[in-house]
This record gives structure tokens, C-alpha cells and sequence, in this order.
């Protein structure tokens, strides 16, 4: 069957990961991880988003919000709000656990990788999911009125200013997950997962080296459309996009990946787009809520790789 390198970043991309990893054993795919969301917060090493896919794989997701642990409760965040403490970004109790730990495996000189190793093999993950960097990169998001951290515009702000550009700090000097590149050495596809291009996936591609050793692979590269309709299934592509006087289309997701795709996989919604782009395309019910959802286009995804290979 080969090896696969899923590129994801939040929610969307969780979803499709889920799916995947009903299909392929753990030693068939690696998914590779944004950190560009992480910060520090109450003094804690928090990753957003390589937890959102640690609690999918591990069954433990909130699966109201697609985030958060599952059977949360909220005593600390609100006695930490009795002491007028910064209670925007919502640490529930069983949360902490994890944070503390990564916090902790941090603080004795371990990597970002074998923390994230350390916490998914305790809660049962036994595929392998990594940060796209050991080294630190961190999303700013450009506004009218200045700059903000990402999680200020994310969660504290709910994407309301309006965005006129991206930066990556550190990521010039950032290095590409060792794992990422033994990976792409023999690899039979590079999946980008329904991800928000702009603060999800970029962050990633932009490490320096990391498009060469994509493209040195030889193999596909297959992105599944985060816009379906116009819409953004979830987070604030569609909205992004708008901002940047950008089309909010498939379409446009596909431009912005340009010459590093082989295939792009659109919803049904977008049909209409299928044969019409200067790139492969394929059409797939692409909206997941249920696991079956996701295992359906998990398959589809797979599907359209065989042929691009064929």
C-alpha cells in the first residue's frame, strides 16, 4: 500500500484524519501537525491543534465543538475567574492533564515530538502524529488595527477584525519535522487534509525545504477542499478569503496551492468545477458528520490517489 503524509491543522482536517486512520494502519500513514497556532497561556505550552487531533484519534473529542476533551467540566476556569484571571481561552479540568504534562515534558529539554508521543501512546493512539517543527513558529494575523497573536484573533477576538495578511515568526529559521522528511523519502502520497489554507497549512508548507522535499518525493499531492459552496464548513476561510478580496471558492483554494498539486478533490456542491481547473479534480461528498462521513471520504480521498498514480 504504501506510506502516506497527512498534512492538517484544526477541526476540518481532524475529521478527515479520523477517517483515514480507520483505513490505514499506523505504520501506513504519519500525519503532520500545524503548530503555528501554539502559544503559551496561565503558563502552560499549549498546541491547539495537535491536541484537537490527539482527542479525535484517542475517541475522546468534544464532539459538540469538534475541540476539547470530551465530559469536560470547568471549575478551574471559572475560581481562575474569581481572581480576575484571563479566562478567554477555556482550560477545562481534564484538559489541564494534558497541558501540564506536555508543559512539564518540555521543561525537562524533551521535543515537542516525543511530548506529543509521550501524551498520544497514554491515551491509546498508536498512529503517529507530529508537529510540522520541533523548533517554535508562531501565526500572526495582520488587521487594520494591528497585529494579533493568533489565538487573541481566534478565540479571544472570534475572528471579528477583519485580516489583511499573515506572518509566520521564527519560521525562517525553523527546520521541517525529521519525521516529515524520512517520511516524504518513500512516500506513496501527501494528502492535505480540509484545512484552512492561510494559518493551517501554510505554516507548514512555508518551513523553509519543506515544499522541496514535497515536490523531490515524486509522489501525488491531493488537497480536499475546505470550501464547499462558498462556504467554509468550519473556521474562517470563507471569511479570510473576503477580507483578502479573494474569491471565497474551491476554486481559488486550488489556485493557492498552484503548481504543488496533482489532484484537488472537490464537494459535490462544487461539481460544476470538476474538469475545469488546471489541475485533476475529483468529486466526493465531502461535508463529514458522522465517522461514516469521514470514512467514506477518507476512501474517496485514497481512491483518487490510486488513479493519480494509475
Amino acid at each position: 500500500m504504501g506510506r502516506y503524509l497527512a498534512i492538517t491543522g484544526g477541526v476540518g482536517g481532524a475529521k478527515l484524519a479520523l477517517g483515514l486512520s480507520k483505513l490505514l494502519g499506523p505504520d501506513d500513514v504519519l500525519f503532520a501537525v500545524n503548530t503555528g497556532d501554539d502559544f503559551e497561556h496561565l503558563g502552560f505550552d499549549i498546541s491547539p491543534d495537535v491536541d484537537t487531533l490527539t482527542y479525535t484519534l484517542a475517541d475522546e473529542v468534544n464532539q459538540d465543538t469538534g475541540w476539547g476533551r470530551a465530559g469536560e467540566s470547568w471549575q478551574f476556569i471559572d475560581a481562575l475567574a474569581q481572581f480576575g484571571g484571563e479566562t478567554w481561552f477555556r482550560l477545562g479540568d481534564r484538559d489541564l492533564a494534558l497541558h501540564v504534562t506536555r508543559t512539564r515534558l518540555l521543561a525537562e529539554g524533551r521535543t515537542l515530538t516525543e511530548a506529543t508521543r509521550t501524551i498520544t501512546r497514554a491515551l491509546g493512539i498508536w498512529h503517529t502524529l507530529v508537529p510540522m517543527s520541533d523548533d517554535s513558529v508562531r501565526t500572526i494575523v495582520h488587521t487594520p488595527d494591528g497585529p494579533l497573536a493568533f489565538q487573541h484573533y481566534f478565540v479571544r477576538d472570534r475572528c471579528e477584525p477583519a485580516v489583511t495578511g499573515f506572518e509566520f515568526q521564527g519560521i525562517d529559521d525553523a527546520v521541517p519535522n525529521p519525521e516529515i522528511l524520512a517520511c516524504l523519502r518513500d512516500c506513496n502520497a501527501v494528502i492535505i487534509c480540509p484545512s484552512n489554507p492561510f494559518v493551517s497549512v501554510d505554516p507548514m508548507l512555508d518551513i523553509p525545504g519543506m515544499r522541496d522535499a514535497i515536490r523531490a518525493s515524486g509522489a501525488p499531492v491531493v488537497a480536499v477542499s475546505p470550501i464547499v459552496g462558498g462556504l467554509a464548513i468550519k473556521g474562517p476561510t470563507a471569511k479570510m478569503m473576503k477580507e483578502l478580496d479573494v474569491p471565497a471558492t474551491a476554486e481559488q483554494v486550488a489556485t493557492h496551492y498552484g503548481d504543488l498539486l496533482t489532484g484537488f478533490l472537490l464537494d459535490e456542491q462544487d461539481a460544476g468545477l470538476h474538469g475545469a481547473l488546471p489541475v485533476t479534480t475529483s468529486v466526493a461528498h465531502s461535508v463529514m458528520h458522522t465517522l461514516e462521513d469521514k470514512i467514506q471520504l477518507a476512501r474517496a480521498t485514497l481512491r483518487f490517489v490510486d488513479t493519480l498514480k494509475a
